[in-house]
């Protein structure tokens, strides 16, 4: 059986960064990505971005209101807090780009490497 489990989403930065430093030395910074559903509302989506994998560089770069593209993998992970189990699915960024917004283009969006 073939497996795909690959993510791409285009949209806006809708909080601050939040960097976080693991018990095991890693560190991960959690976005939130509003993404506009097809003609609808703008969907809220937890991105979590490793250090290790998208470079720290990058996310140092990211702030609240940026546009980006995200590639990465739809996880889903369970972990125990003070109401219980409970569970959180979120993309875990491969790779993590700011997009400029071209004005003279009328809102064309361009990668910034």
């Amino acid at each position: 059986m073939l497996t795909v489990n690959v993510v791409v989403l285009a949209g806006t930065v809708a909080a601050d960064p939040v960097t976080r430093r693991m018990p095991s030395g890693d560190e991960v910074t959690e976005l939130r990505i509003s993404v506009p559903e097809t003609g609808r509302r703008l969907l809220p989506l937890p991105v979590a971005a490793w250090h290790a994998t998208v470079g720290r560089a990058t996310v140092d770069a990211i702030a609240k209101g940026d546009a980006v593209l995200v590639h990465g993998q739809l996880v889903r992970r369970f972990y125990r807090s003070g109401a219980g189990a409970r569970s959180l699915t979120e993309v875990v960024a491969t790779g993590l780009r700011r997009l400029e917004v071209d004005e003279e283009k009328e809102g064309d969006i361009t990668a910034r490497a």
